[in-house]
């Protein structure tokens, strides 16, 4: 049985988490008060509603009390974004993720218990920061507060090294935990004596600061 979610609000953010869920075949129910926004949705999502997110009655007819997770991307509004956070957990939806537009936003919604606070503004300046200083970075997935998945090419000196001489995590406190190889292959939880290759990217757990010490 398919997972449902529900996009209350339509802007750039929840346009395309509402597409994207859709097209990995979700059932997705999209709510918004612009309806050339709906209309722009309607052809990717299993619904699409032009209904007031702050209507209780209206959220309930569109479905959303229903769905699996609800996630609240309203744009500048703080305060509908926290009334609509309220009316999702008080009628029991079972995980709510909510975007913030400051971290003010977000610690109020921690407090009213939302699974996750997304903050798509600022994640994107630091994840552009981090690709101007970090040579090589070709993607970043964060993993906790401070630490995140790092996807580096590997740097010519590495070429012809093992593992173990490297010693990343000792110096640096870095771990790597896969290899993609050029041709595709990838290898799962290299051994030290894995040899570093031109064309290896390194998969590597570490926090921002360590890496940015490897990059330096």
């Amino acid at each position: 049985m398919r997972r449902v979610f529900a996009v209350i609000g339509l802007g750039r953010f929840g346009f395309y988490v509402a597409k994207t869920l859709a097209q990995l075949g979700a059932e997705v129910i999209a709510v918004d008060l612009d309806e050339n926004k709906v209309k722009q949705i309607a052809d990717y999502v299993t619904h699409a509603y032009v209904a007031d997110a702050l209507d209780e009655k209206a959220l309930e007819e569109a479905g959303i009390f229903n769905a699996d997770v609800a996630v609240v991307s309203i744009g500048q509004n703080v305060e509908a974004s926290i009334f609509v956070v309220v009316i999702l957990k008080e009628k029991g939806v079972g995980e709510v993720v909510a975007k913030a537009i400051n971290t003010l936003h977000g610690k109020v919604l921690e407090k009213l218990g939302v699974a996750r606070v997304v903050y798509p503004e600022m994640e994107t300046a630091v994840k552009l920061a981090h690709t101007l200083l970090l040579r090589g970075l070709v993607d970043e997935i964060p993993f906790a507060p401070g630490y995140s998945i790092f996807e580096l090419k590997a740097p010519p000196d590495f070429e012809g090294k093992t593992l173990r001489e490297l010693d990343l995590r000792r110096r640096y406190g870095i771990t790597v935990i896969a290899v993609k190889k050029p041709d595709g292959n990838v290898v799962v939880n290299p051994s030290g004596d894995y040899l570093v290759e031109r064309g290896d990217v390194l998969l590597v757990l570490g926090s921002e600061e360590s890496v940015l010490k490897l990059a330096r």
